[in-house]
């Protein structure tokens, strides 16, 4: 599995991809969704925020009519109100960085983040805030915290660990 790279300097199309990777991920393989992460890109108009923004129905019904994707309407709907959310913090808070910023630790950071964006669990929280390059706990203390086997999440830490990264 190819893990993204973590991002130093995200543009606000960086968090929409990361966040809706993480969003068609969830529940599913995680190489399924790389497989036919290209289609994802083309269809949400490379995640751009302000068009994602204005997608209205026609556009969710021409994103499930394409067979290059899993087509889960919840979470092409999902996507679309997450555009619009991030737009609104970016706004809002002079900036979708300095939101993410403004919080003092992860757990704070990491509720908020469920509460604003639909289909947001814990894994995919972190997977999120890991890539857009914020500080997350250290992988062993996470897991303690969240219920079940992650093996994609330990993929992606021993990916970060070998680049690098002692989190």
């Amino acid at each position: 599995m190819a893990i993204p790279e973590r991002m130093d300097s995200p543009r606000l199309c960086d968090y929409l991809a990361v966040m809706s990777r993480a969003v068609f991920q969830a529940g599913l393989s995680w190489t399924l969704i790389e497989s036919k992460w290209d289609a994802y890109v083309r269809l949400f108009e490379g995640f751009d925020v302000e068009r994602v923004a204005a997608f209205d129905e026609v556009d969710v019904d021409r994103i499930l009519a394409d067979g290059g994707i899993v087509r889960t309407r919840k979470k092409v709907v999902a996507t679309i109100a997450n555009a619009r959310t991030l737009l609104t913090l970016d706004r809002e808070c002079g900036g979708f960085a300095r939101y993410l910023a403004s919080f003092s630790d992860y757990g704070a950071l990491a509720d908020d983040l469920r509460e604003r964006f639909a289909f947001l669990g814990p894994i995919s929280v972190y997977y999120f805030v890991f890539l857009c390059g914020g500080r997350v706990p250290r992988f062993e203390d996470w897991e303690k915290a969240v219920r079940g086997d992650h093996p994609r999440m330990r993929e992606m830490i021993a990916h970060a660990r070998a680049q690098g990264w002692d989190g």
